[in-house]
Parts: structure tokens; C-alpha cells; sequence
């Protein structure tokens, strides 16, 4: 049977070895773990996959062989279960979606934690409690303007504050490419220069010097030619920008192989106070914005990759991340980054022609000072020759 599994994962373009695979036999002989489905994940993840690169292509194997394997809701103590569950939904037509009143972020959290005191049982389809469907802008799987989604999957992608824990996976540095115009696009940007050892031959100079030399051999050597740009990326990973997965991953992976003094962070929706290299860990391995903003020279360029789509909240409200309270406004951390890297553009997967209907677009546009492109080949093209200016 873990035979079938074994070549699952080779399909999967996972680098398991037949030794590795021996490990895990070996273990299940010996009984490591008890006869349970999610024991033998974790023991098969530790066994097999070397790299955290590869969980989340791990991740789709393992359901694609098993069958699936959901993971069990933990939800918060203070909101039971059985209130998130989604079994309606309703849809409204505009005039009804107009008559909703948006509460203002400050009065949203207020109205919650009141609701969190006097409500005493599950609710659907209202305006009011916290439940699904309906239009109360508390729970999910409704309809409202602005609320806070506790449980469940994004429906409107109207929500200031998600209460859950979110799990996002790093983009794929080894994707194959889809066309080869993103590197020849990236090209623009780099930068040779010989510098260091003079370790390789320079031809040119060792003709010139051999003829005057009376044709004696006179050897000249030179420095290695390499790519002296400083790149450093810091890409919105999470929630709307699922959709644009296949282009961040082809871009992610031709900027790491053009660039290669390149340093990359991922953030959610907005840059805030830290920023993570890994989504797994991202709750234990933080990396804290002023560290970044200063370990880095001022001549080093900068690239945003985000569709910058979100509550407007999330950039110029102290607190209005989705996740948790911050301090300062995402518009002053970004506002810190313009300043420390003169030479930054933004790359926004989402169509041109939708910037102007969305509000955190045309917001993020104004802090940027308009140097936000589009992640096409044309757009590339323009965001590198500003780069290289």
C-alpha cells in the first residue's frame, strides 16, 4: 500500500528518497506511533520531506492519496462552535446590500465585545448576533459592508478583522515558468560589475599584452563578472492574493534566479510592525520591521508584490490589521520603506483597469507615489526601467 504513496509523492515532484522511505517503514514496524491517520502524517512528513518548501506539495499528495484529511476546528472558547456553522445563505440584490449600515471600525469592535456578553445561543440569517448568513456583521458566511469573520472561509472579502487562526503557504521558488518573458523582463534591472580576485582569464587583455610583448605569452587575469543589484521583495501572501498564486510563484521564482543578492519577506494585506520569511512559522519566527528597514543599504531595490485590495482600515487606522491590534498605521510602515529605499515600485497582479474602483488601491497608490505597475510582461518592463534609473 505505501508503495503507491511512495511514487504519490515522486508524482508530486517531492525529492523523497528510497532510503527515506525505508525510515518509514521502519518506524511503522516498530510501532513509533499509535494506529491514527494524523500520527502517521506527521511521522511520514518528518521522514520524507527534507525541505519545509515542500510541505505544502506534501500536504496535496497526502490528500490527494488519503482521500483528504481535514483538520479539526479549535475554536475560541468564547463563541461555540455550533454558532459558526453556515447552513443558509442569503442573496441580497443592491438596494438591500446599500441599506446596511457600516458601523466605523472603532464602534465594530465595541458592538462585538458587547455582543460577546449578552448573546446566549447559536444564531443564523439576522442582522444582528453573531451567526451566519444574514447581514450581521459578525460571523460569516452573510452579507455586510464591514464586519469581523469568526470562522469559515471568506465569502465577500468585506471583513476588517478575521478571528481565526490562518494558515498560508510560502510561494514555490522552483516553479517551472509558464514563459520565459518574466526573466527577460527582470534582465532590465541587473547590474555587472568586476569586483574581488582576478580569477578568470581576460582574453582580450592577454592579445593586446602577448603582440606587444614580441609574442612572448603575457597573461592577464581579471575579477569574475557578477550581478552587484541588491534586490529586496516583500510579497502579500494570504486571502485575495490566493487568486494569484501561479503569478507571484512564476515571478518569486525568476527574481531568485536573476537576482542574486536577493532578500525576500512575505506580509498579509499590509507591511506592519514584523514581517515573516516562512508561513508556517509565522506566529514564532518574526522578523521585526525597524530590523529590516535598517539592515539593508539605501541603494538596495525594493518590490512590493500585492493586489493591495483590503479594507482601507488596514491602512490608516493604528489596529486595523485583519489579524491582530497593531500599534502604528500600515500607511507609516510603508511610508518608512519608500523613504529608506529611494528605488521601489509595487507589482499588483490585479487588472489596471479595476484599480480606480478600489479604495485601498488608490490609497496605496498615493503613499507609493504612483509607482505601482501591473504584473504583466508590459508592466515588468516599466516597473525595471524605473528600477534602473
Amino acid at each position: 500500500m505505501l508503495i503507491d504513496f511512495f511514487f504519490t509523492l515522486k508524482d508530486a515532484k517531492i525529492p523523497v528518497s528510497i532510503k527515506e522511505f525505508l525510515t518509514l517503514l521502519e518506524a511503522m514496524e516498530k510501532s513509533v506511533i499509535a494506529p491514527s491517520m494524523d500520527d502517521f502524517y506527521y511521522l511520514s512528513r518528518l521522514t520524507l520531506v527534507k525541505d519545509e518548501a515542500n510541505f505544502d506539495k506534501f500536504d496535496r499528495a497526502f490528500a490527494q492519496y488519503f482521500k483528504g484529511v481535514q483538520a479539526a476546528f479549535e475554536g475560541n472558547k468564547a463563541i461555540p462552535l455550533d454558532w459558526l456553522i453556515k447552513r443558509m445563505e442569503r442573496e441580497l440584490s443592491d438596494e438591500q446590500r446599500a441599506q446596511i449600515e457600516k458601523f466605523g471600525y472603532d464602534k465594530l469592535m465595541d458592538r462585538l465585545n458587547e455582543l460577546l456578553k449578552e448573546q446566549k445561543e447559536r444564531h443564523e440569517g439576522g442582522g444582528k448576533w453573531i451567526g451566519t448568513g444574514g447581514t450581521s456583521p459578525f460571523g460569516n458566511g452573510g452579507t455586510n459592508p464591514e464586519g469581523v469573520r469568526i470562522g469559515g472561509t471568506g465569502r465577500n472579502r468585506t471583513a476588517v478583522k478575521v478571528w481565526d487562526q490562518r494558515s498560508y503557504r510560502d510561494y514555490d521558488a522552483e516553479r517551472e515558468l509558464g514563459t520565459r518573458n518574466i526573466k527577460v523582463a527582470l534582465r532590465r534591472l541587473r547590474k555587472f560589475a568586476r569586483e574581488g580576485l582576478d580569477e578568470e582569464l581576460a582574453l582580450d587583455a592577454t592579445i593586446r599584452a602577448t603582440a606587444s610583448n614580441a609574442g612572448y605569452l603575457d597573461i592577464k587575469m581579471q575579477p569574475e563578472r557578477k550581478n552587484k543589484i541588491k534586490v529586496l521583495m516583500l510579497l502579500d501572501v494570504g486571502g485575495s492574493m490566493d487568486d494569484h498564486i501561479q503569478r507571484t510563484e512564476e515571478l518569486f521564482s525568476a527574481a531568485r534566479t536573476e537576482f542574486k543578492n536577493m532578500e525576500f519577506f512575505y506580509f498579509h494585506n499590509c507591511v506592519y510592525d514584523y514581517l515573516w520569511k516562512n508561513n508556517r512559522r509565522r506566529s514564532s519566527e518574526r522578523f521585526p520591521t525597524w530590523d529590516i528597514l535598517r539592515k539593508y543599504p539605501p541603494d538596495t531595490k525594493l518590490i512590493f508584490v500585492g493586489d493591495a485590495t483590503m479594507s482601507p482600515y488596514e491602512i490608516l487606522q493604528p489596529g486595523g490589521s485583519i489579524e491582530y491590534n497593531n500599534e502604528e498605521a500600515g500607511a507609516e510602515w510603508l511610508a518608512r520603506f519608500c523613504h529608506a529605499f529611494p528605488k521601489f515600485v509595487w507589482l499588483n497582479p490585479e487588472p489596471e483597469a479595476a484599480w480606480d474602483y478600489r479604495q485601498s488601491i488608490n490609497v496605496i497608490r498615493q503613499i507609493v507615489n504612483q509607482r505601482m505597475f501591473p504584473l504583466t510582461i508590459e508592466g515588468l518592463e516599466r516597473a525595471m526601467r524605473l528600477l534602473s534609473k
